[in-house]
């Protein structure tokens, strides 16, 4: 398919058995001329002191996928020995899906308060006034870089490098092989990534890729205090793993009777070839692990540096999960309780476990504490530090109940798919997670997790008065963080801005009830226009079988283009657009049918 897309490829270097793209040397030179250090205020003076931190996530990876948790199959060394050599916590939750775990991380807030819903059609996009983690960090001299998954919005004003990351080389949309993918980017070998905003045609498999970066981002910042999130899109579908990888599992019994029997059984009959891909790509993610730590011994840096290792939600399909109930996309044990290992050599004590409360929106106050790192005054996290549980201090640690909820659909709903966890009991009204099947009256179940952790008795008859407590206070929970929002409106992508010009518009955002990614979808994108002037608007869709009329419209303007059998594009030349919020509408008629388009291309040509 013809695109405007334009992709910057690189040299191949050679690194150990592989072939893979130079993503660094002269990129990491364009990216430190394009994106200026931070300014270094009276904080930084004694950043030689200070620990760097590499916050590590994964994708779809469940607690069960570690042999440190009782896997017998899987083989993850490197990260067994981190969670030996680290304080972990053995209660840890995030939501149940990419998204809002990680607008959870990035604030310290819960994802409802940044306008993060879900995953897609526009509902994974961060309300760009939000002050992120690295943001903070860098005010205080950090230099900051992910690599890998970032999927809170793919255009200015909401990409990783207008929310303070100084080095970005990440993925666009929830994953690869996405239609927010360029095309020719869908595949985990040799993917498209975006380095800076840019596209760049990388070589090689992606985490050994994105690893690679973020290994060159260390030693190039190394004399200065450092903040690298590390954010595998692996083991996320579609599951393709390197061969020899999948060759370690491919002959392996992996049939539930061959893993722990505790907790819930396991559904139906293993998928064997399935579960040999997963554990290649987390053997995979578990060496790239080992590289980077290998790095920071070299180099001199592991007793300084704070390492985190975490993952997302809960696996996406039915495999060994550490006997827990459900998997991700659920409230129960099995969609959001997730491995948690911090180790800082110099200052926390390996090996204990922390069985305290503590969740996704606890991660960005704790780092601030453990860097000396002010918050802005403005900015009102909803987590607390977990320092003095790191520390092993004798601290006074009060209860408090933490909230997890997700389904979808564009607008949060009082009870729908929820979970309120205290340190004893845990409410979960676990139904209504896909769009249309969420009836009221709600039922809640209620588990005393100290006694029963699996979830296997629900205990609300014989506690009623337990239940409208921890009710209660779930009402007072979503009335404070979905208030003053709109949430029909999505945060705007801008358009003809300088900072980014052209912008691509994708299905990954738009909006609408026939959106999708289905073929016969439809929608619209809710836009910004930074300044009026003269566009150029490309449409990009498949070959066309039959002549079509493609149809652009952004409120008052309306312009229509008859094409003919074989086309792929339309180009609108000559759009006069007015600065301000608008509705982006694009379509093609084919007959008497109406198709959504792949991708749209906005360039401002000119200001007026």
């Amino acid at each position: 398919m013809k695109t405007n897309i334009h992709v910057v490829t690189t040299t191949p270097i050679k690194t150990g058995n592989t072939w893979r793209a130079s993503t660094m040397a002269a990129l990491l030179v364009a990216a430190s001329t394009t994106f200026p250090a931070p300014v270094f205020n009276s904080q930084a003076a004694a950043h030689r002191t200070r620990p760097n931190v590499v916050l590590i996530i994964t994708d779809d990876q469940g607690h069960g996928d570690l042999g440190f948790h009782g896997n017998p199959k899987i083989r993850t060394p490197h990260l067994d020995q981190l969670a030996r050599e680290s304080v972990r916590f053995v209660n840890f939750y995030v939501m149940p899906v990419c998204s809002p775990t990680r607008a959870c991380l990035l604030t310290g807030r819960y994802n409802y308060r940044t306008g993060v819903v879900d995953t897609y059609l526009g509902r994974s996009l961060m309300e760009p006034g939000e002050v992120t983690l690295p943001e903070m960090l860098g005010r205080a001299g950090y230099r900051t870089g992910i690599f890998g998954k970032w999927h809170l919005g793919d255009t200015y004003p909401m990409r990783p490098i207008d929310q303070g990351f100084q080095e970005a080389l990440v993925l666009k949309g929830g994953g690869i092989g996405q239609p927010s993918d360029p095309p020719g980017g869908e595949s985990y070998f040799d993917p498209i990534l975006q380095h800076n905003g840019k596209p760049l045609k990388t070589q090689g498999y992606v985490s050994d890729v994105i690893t690679d970066a973020a290994i060159e981002f260390i030693r190039r910042n190394r004399e200065n205090p450092f903040f690298v999130y590390l954010a595998f899109n692996a083991p996320h579908t579609p599951l393709e793993v390197p061969d020899e990888y999948l060759g370690k599992y491919r002959g392996l019994d992996l049939s539930h009777s061959e893993f722990p029997n505790r907790g819930h059984a396991l559904p139906g009959k293993a998928d064997q070839a399935m579960i040999a891909k997963v554990y290649g790509m987390v053997e995979n993610i578990d060496d790239n692990m080992g590289r980077l730590t290998a790095k920071l011994d070299e180099w001199g840096l592991s007793r300084n540096t704070v390492v985190i290792f975490m993952t997302d939600n809960g696996p996406q399909q039915v495999r060994y999960n550490s006997g827990m109930f459900q998997r991700k996309g659920s409230v129960h044990e099995g969609g959001i309780r997730v491995p948690f290992f911090v180790r800082w050599p110099a200052q926390f004590e390996a090996g204990r476990a922390v069985d305290r409360i503590a969740a996704h929106i606890d991660i960005a106050p704790t780092l601030l504490d453990l860097c000396r790192a002010r918050k802005p005054a403005r900015v009102k996290f909803d987590g607390k530090s977990l320092l003095p549980l790191l520390r092993g201090s004798a601290v006074n640690w009060p209860d408090r109940t933490l909230y997890f909820q997700w389904h979808r659909g564009d607008t949060p709903q009082l009870y729908r798919a929820f979970a309120a966890r205290s340190q004893r009991h845990k409410l979960v009204q676990p139904g209504g997670v896909p769009e249309g099947t969420w009836t009221n009256p709600p039922a809640f179940k209620l588990y005393d997790l100290a006694n029963d952790p699996l979830e296997f008795r629900d205990i609300a008859p014989e506690n009623p008065e337990i239940v409208e407590s921890m009710k209660k206070g779930y009402e007072r929970w979503f009335k404070d963080v979905t208030r003053r929002r709109d949430y029909t409106v999505p945060p705007r992508i801008s358009i003809g801005s300088p900072r980014e010009n052209p912008t691509i518009l994708t299905r990954q955002d738009w909006r609408g009830p026939q959106a999708g990614w289905r073929a016969d979808s439809l929608g619209y994108w809710e836009v910004q226009v930074a300044a009026s002037g003269l566009y150029s608007i490309s449409l990009q869709f498949g070959a066309l079988k039959n002549p079509a009329t493609a149809h652009l419209k952004i409120g008052d303007v309306r312009v229509e283009h008859l094409l003919q059998a074989g086309a792929a594009e339309c180009q609108f030349s000559s759009v006069q657009l007015k600065r301000g919020p608008n509705r982006l509408e694009a379509w093609l008629t084919e007959g008497h049918t109406n198709l959504g388009v792949r991708f749209v291309e906005v360039r401002r040509l000119r200001e007026f």
